[in-house]
């Protein structure tokens, strides 16, 4: 019997929360935008999952198409999530984890933000988990704009619970929870935004 990280791989413990709740479930297609070495498809690839991903590291989708050898190796594709070729309105699930927050400025991020709405269907799951200013505003210098100096040492652009809310509202989206946000040990604060498309 497989052991629980050789089912699940390093999934993202909020990920997996939508699984178990059965928001994502067999039959779904899955797009993964922003995938890094695929580490929250582990299990739907080996559940059967139609799953495709998009990430400009080339190693990065390298490592994600040795994960899905029975796949197409166009599944899986050198892209950015602003830039992605996937179609229009193709998925039942966006991952979008770990990556808006490394949007240069307030226009890349509306870019990658859309990038990977526009292929959502109607009625589809937004997953996205990103840092945030929420519960850390005393650990952060700001430097400019949204950018800040997070107390993990790393810059960042950083969002709040009033952009997400604004962005909820221009994509017509509906919260499917509530924002969460969880503070990793006074270093910085990581958020969960889970949307559903009208």
């Amino acid at each position: 019997m497989a052991s629980l990280q050789e089912q699940f791989g390093n999934i993202d413990i909020y990920h997996f929360d939508q699984l178990l709740r059965g928001n994502i479930s067999p039959g779904m297609k899955i797009f993964d935008a922003g995938c890094g070495g695929g580490r929250n498809i582990v299990y739907l690839l080996r559940e059967g999952y139609d799953v495709f991903a998009a990430d400009p590291d080339p190693q990065a989708v390298d490592a994600v198409r040795r994960l899905a050898p029975r796949l197409p190796a166009e599944n899986f594709r050198v892209e950015s999530v602003e830039a992605n070729s996937f179609p229009d309105a193709f998925a039942d699930v966006v991952i979008c984890n770990t990556v808006l927050h490394f949007a240069r400025d307030d226009d890349h991020f509306r870019a990658m933000l859309q990038g990977a709405w526009r292929t959502l269907k109607p009625g589809g799951l937004f997953f996205s988990r990103l840092a945030s200013t929420i519960g850390s505003e005393g650990l952060l210098k700001h430097l400019s704009g949204r950018w800040y100096l997070m107390a993990d040492g790393t810059e960042r652009y950083l969002v709040d619970e009033p952009l997400l809310m604004q962005w909820t509202d221009e994509l017509a989206a509906e919260l499917v929870d509530p924002i969460k946000t969880t503070v990793v040990q006074n270093l910085r604060s990581m958020t969960t935004w889970v949307m559903r498309k009208r």
